[in-house]
């Protein structure tokens, strides 16, 4: 049964309920009640919902769908909306750190690039500044102070200490100084002494030469007086 035929069954029912109420109460003498009147409206008010064509009780059903529908695909347009933004946020900030660490990295290369220049400045000014051995006139005798003097001028100024503590534990800067034992000689104990004739035939006499020699020795075996000085410290040799 459809939901127009219930209604009308309903309608028709109450009418005929009502009629036989007012037949009766005529018969009686009496006359109709309140109630029976309330009743008939309510009856009559029920036959006007019957009477509404289905097709139209359809269409309001189907507004009501559609709007459903509708706000249903709002709320969705809001959310897809609002998590596009969340995501485009979030990337945004991933994007500013990523270009900040970038520019982190690109400052620090450029800092420590600049180190390196300068301290090759330095170092290649630290060189041009030193005198070579031939520049030096020949003596009879050196003190001590003489050659450290040659030393301080031949040796590069950041390489000054390391040369003079490997210099002072082998022969206390004693140019003739000579092992008995070994044959080593000289302020840098060259074994065999005349090793160091590579840097002059006056190998023997000149504090100049055993100076060259010895800076050649460290540089070419340890890099540098002070490699051969973090070597000689680990070996007490070098």
């Amino acid at each position: 049964m459809s939901r127009i035929s219930v209604r009308g069954f309903a309608v028709a029912s109450a009418t005929a309920v009502t009629t036989v109420g007012a037949v009766v109460g005529v018969a009686a003498g009496g006359t109709p009640a309140a109630d029976d009147n309330n009743f008939e409206t309510a009856a009559a008010d029920t036959t006007l919902l019957a009477d509404i064509p289905a097709g139209q009780q359809a269409q309001v059903q189907t507004a009501s769908l559609t709007q459903q529908a509708d706000a249903q695909a709002s709320a969705a347009d809001a959310a897809a909306k609002k998590s596009a933004e969340e995501s485009a946020r979030l990337q945004a900030a991933k994007d500013a750190k990523s270009k900040k660490a970038d520019a982190e990295a690109k400052a620090e290369a450029k800092r420590q690039a600049a180190e390196k220049a300068k301290k090759e400045e330095a170092e290649r000014a630290s060189r041009s500044s030193v005198r070579d051995a031939s520049s030096f006139s020949a003596q009879g005798s050196y003190s001590v102070a003489d050659v450290k003097a040659m030393a301080r001028q031949m040796v590069p100024a950041d390489q000054f200490q390391c040369f003079s503590n490997i210099v002072n534990h082998e022969s206390t800067w004693n140019y003739r100084a000579t092992n008995p034992s070994s044959g080593a000689y000289g302020l840098m104990q060259a074994l065999p002494g005349h090793k160091m004739s590579s840097a002059g035939a006056d190998w023997q006499t000149n504090p100049a030469t055993q100076i060259k020699w010895g800076l050649s020795y460290m540089d070419s075996r340890y890099g540098s007086p002070c490699g051969a000085w973090s070597f000689w410290q680990a070996n007490n040799w070098y």
